[in-house]
């Protein structure tokens, strides 16, 4: 099944015209609609825009364009980046209804790398605790056991990645965020060198000190 293929898996294929990255998205879109609603992983849908980047791919490859090892495979973004024209809440009350006019740097370089961005994930308030829920979402549920949290605060991005809804995800990590949830959750997550991928916008907070790194089933 292509929803449980590896981000590098589903690259080659959609490379390689074996599978189209629209195919892709909507196997992807049909095990969202199958497991999040009881495990709340995803907490905003883009399915109109990443349908038109998907397709977007498809065309580029068919034109027989240079394209990258992601090009086409669907990325979450965590609540706590920014993504232009789609809700970015931080997990808190006080912005439910944020609607940011620009990406942040990193969902820039993904959009450019041809990734069709799926949706945003969920996270604590502010990314502030090594759990995942909040006053706007709730809570989110470990795949594996659902009586048990995914950790945190990537615990949306890496409870997706596991369940399958996806096989890449965006997270941050200034103390464990990403590295504590991807071990809950049996999933890899890296932690890179800070900087390495740049976090702007950047809020001013703590937030805007957290390393940005990926979620991935391998």
């Amino acid at each position: 099944m292509l929803w449980q293929r590896t981000a590098l898996e589903l690259g080659a294929l959609i490379c390689r015209r074996e599978v189209r990255a629209v195919e892709v998205l909507e196997a992807i879109l049909e095990r969202v609609d199958a497991v999040n609603p009881v495990l709340n992983a995803i907490v905003t849908l883009d399915v109109e825009g990443a349908r038109a980047a998907a397709e977007a791919a498809d065309a580029a490859v068919r034109r027989g364009e240079a394209v990258g090892p992601l090009h086409g495979v669907p990325v979450t973004i965590k609540d706590l980046t920014e993504t232009k024209g789609l809700r970015t809440t931080y997990g808190s009350s006080f912005f439910a209804d944020y609607v940011p006019t620009e990406d942040a740097i990193l969902v820039e370089r993904l959009r450019a790398a041809g990734c069709p961005v799926l949706g945003k994930t969920n996270t604590p308030e502010f990314g502030g605790r090594f759990d995942t829920e909040n006053a706007v979402f709730g809570a989110t549920r470990n795949p594996w056991k659902r009586a048990h949290s995914p950790g945190g605060s990537s615990g949306g991005a890496a409870a997706q990645v596991a369940a399958g809804m996806g096989p890449l995800a965006q997270g941050n990590d200034g103390g464990g965020s990403i590295r504590v949830p991807a071990a809950c959750c049996g999933v890899f997550g890296l932690k890179p060198q800070y900087g390495r991928i740049p976090f702007w916008p950047r809020q001013d907070s703590w937030i805007a000190h957290v390393h940005e790194g990926p979620i991935a089933r391998s």
